[in-house]
């Protein structure tokens, strides 16, 4: 047996790989929307991928299963209470997927979503009473348990999603052996729960023992603790739920589509025509020079989240990228289900020599640039764009806070003259605040570069220089 985790770090995401390299075939749960490392492994293996299961109807990402559907043949199930347009085989309790002597068995456990489902791996020639594994879904995380609030605009209740995550926790997966090995999809950096762990591999008995949510409590209990301060939702959340039980093309014939150069001219009739203009590169390297209008999300951090939650589906993307890297950004944007993209500027920001009027730039500060600047007579505004949970942890004092998934609906709350200076934690967040605001016409705005990391640390170091004089 054949047992296979990928992690997908952007996305925090995980999927599997179930194999029985003796009888050729195997299995792929939860994958993401490229689907070419599954169908390479299995290939190496001397199998064929027959099945792919997803848990439930993911809400952060796009999965793969139509594309291993068309490339593999490979047949589609899903949890008995799912609803999709494509043709699926539906699991209930007990149903079985043999993968050659491999066996998936499901166990229906709703609770983040209606329709959830775990499966237990169990080996060839394994007691059925100690299954080697559990791929748990969105119902158990290593430290944590799926969100039960997800699928609110969808007409569910989070309480009432939370008291049956209470009950598939407590009368079906804490029923089972401590060995059992638990594999969830997701990992730290999750907006699926509140406190996921870095691990991404654990056992029935050490979340027993472990995990917040199931020290012993009443369902009430449970229902209060899991529903109380969850983070806020991405707006892409919903529109994945529902693209994920639609039939749609696949990633493949997406980017077929997307990856078309565009002449700077094609360029800016799209942007004129209402277009987004998507600057994927690091944010020193947009400040330096960027095509005016842009929005910066780099690619070296949570790209395809922040684009999810700042950019509308559907709305068509213009992708502005270092040449080589524009199949990387629209890739990540597929993950996500966004394949509205026009095409990517041809030649990326070499194609603006000549047209100097075309191209914006900004200097970013440093912790002492700016610390000098707030002892001005006249200091600029520092607008802290974390949540407020985190704004009200630590911060620059004196600073506004308006979170970035909010500011393009509240940036009208800045007074209208005031220079700008905005901080996140490390700098990622402040450069797409600070895009976006310069999008929307402010000038005088700039960013902290390295963010209140960096602030902290020169203020470490500034208050030892003091010491030592």
């Amino acid at each position: 047996m054949v047992l296979k985790q990928y992690y997908l770090g952007c996305l925090a995401h995980a999927s599997y790989l179930v194999a029985d390299p003796a009888a050729g075939v195997a299995a792929v749960v939860d994958p993401q929307r490229d689907v070419d490392g599954y169908v390479a492994d299995a290939r190496a293996l001397g199998c064929r991928i027959g099945h792919v299961i997803l848990t439930h109807f993911h809400a952060d990402f796009l999965a793969g299963h139509l594309e291993l559907r068309d490339r593999e043949g490979a047949a589609i199930s899903l949890g008995a209470r799912a609803a999709a347009e494509y043709a699926f085989t539906p699991l209930g309790d007990g149903a079985m997927i043999a993968v050659g002597a491999v066996r998936l068995e499901a166990i229906e456990t709703p609770g983040h979503s209606p329709e959830s489902i775990s499966l237990l791996v169990h080996a060839p020639d394994g007691d059925p009473a100690r299954p080697h594994a559990l791929l748990s879904g969105d119902t158990l995380f290593v430290g944590d348990v799926g969100r039960p609030d997800l699928r609110a605009s969808l007409g569910w209740a989070a309480e009432d999603l939370a008291g049956l995550l209470y009950d598939s926790l407590h009368d079906k997966l804490m029923r089972l052996p401590d060995a059992t090995l638990v594999y969830p999809a997701h990992g730290s950096g999750s907006l699926c729960g509140r406190s996921l762990s870095k691990e991404t591999v654990s056992t029935i008995g050490a979340q027993r023992r472990d995990n917040y949510a199931l020290q012993p409590m009443s369902r009430a209990q449970f229902v209060a603790l899991v529903t109380a301060d969850q983070p806020e939702t991405p707006t892409y959340f919903t529109y994945d739920a529902v693209l994920n039980t639609r039939e749609r093309p696949t990633l493949e014939e997406a980017l077929a589509e997307e990856l078309r150069p565009l002449a700077l001219d094609e360029a800016l009739a799209w942007a004129r025509d209402g277009a987004r203009l998507l600057d994927t590169r690091d944010p020193a390297d947009f400040a330096a020079a960027h095509l005016a209008g842009s929005l910066n999300i780099g690619l070296g951090g949570s790209y395809a989240t922040w684009a999810g939650t700042l950019l509308e589906p559907g709305r068509p993307i213009v992708i502005v990228a270092w040449p080589g890297a524009e199949r990387e950004a629209a890739t990540r944007l597929g993950r996500i289900g966004f394949d509205a993209v026009a095409g990517y500027l041809d030649g990326g920001m070499g194609a603006l020599t000549g047209a100097p009027g075309l191209v914006g730039s900004f200097d970013r500060l440093s912790p002492g640039a700016l610390a000098e600047a707030l002892d001005d007579e006249s200091p600029p505004l520092v607008l802290d764009v974390r949540s407020p949970a985190e704004h009200g942890g630590d911060g620059i004092a004196g600073s506004a806070n308006i979170p970035l998934t909010r500011l393009a609906g509240r940036a009208g709350e800045l007074p209208p003259d005031a220079p700008v200076v905005v901080c996140c934690g490390s700098g990622y967040r402040s450069a797409i605040a600070a895009s976006l605001l310069r999008a929307g016409g402010r000038e005088a705005v700039t960013d902290l570069a390295g963010g209140l990391a960096a602030w902290r640390l020169w203020r470490s170091s500034a208050s030892a220089g003091a010491a030592w004089a």
